[in-house]
């Protein structure tokens, strides 16, 4: 797991999935039968296991059958579940004005955090570790360096925000 560019949290995941596969089974994982293999999965079934922890067990499962043991027929047996989609929560306009306008603080520094994580899509943690140089206002972009998964990436920057953006700058020098 090391070997591949895995982080930290799939791989305690990845592990965890593996102990409790072996505590369902009672003995060692690498001499499981596709039969145990199915009734652990009718058990996270019917113990109530979401589906995205569900389908994250199987990926686990799937790199140690695969990667780890080298039983790549066990792969076969495994199935997803697939997730109820639930269209997103879209706040009116008035709504968005109202939450924005109830940042704390004096001075626009929380606004603007706020502004671009709503207006431009980033993660939180990308926001606070955006410096003004990630800020194209040629090109109307940002520029997330080293984001989820240690990618970059470029967001849209619209001119609404590039002026809020300004108006911090100007006030705060940041």
């Amino acid at each position: 797991m090391r070997i591949r560019p895995m982080g930290d949290k799939a791989r305690k995941s990845h592990i965890r999935a593996i102990k409790d596969f072996a505590a369902f089974l009672g003995h060692s994982p690498d001499t499981s039968t596709p039969e145990e293999l199915r009734a652990y999965q009718l058990h996270m079934t019917d113990t109530g296991v979401t589906p995205s922890t569900f389908n994250t067990r199987t990926i686990a499962l799937r790199f140690f059958f695969g990667i780890a043991c080298g039983r790549e027929d066990m792969k076969r047996f495994m199935r997803f579940k697939t997730k109820l989609k639930k269209l997103p929560m879209v706040f009116s306009v008035q709504e968005v004005s109202d939450l924005l306008m109830a940042t704390p603080g004096p001075g626009l520094k929380y606004q603007a955090a706020l502004c671009i994580s709503y207006g431009a899509g980033p993660r939180a943690s990308e926001v606070c570790n955006l410096k003004i140089s990630d800020i194209d206002s040629d090109r109307m972009l940002i520029h997330v360096d080293q984001g989820k998964g240690g990618k970059d990436r470029n967001v849209m920057l619209s001119p609404g925000l590039l002026s809020l953006l300004r108006e911090y700058w100007k006030e705060a020098r940041p």
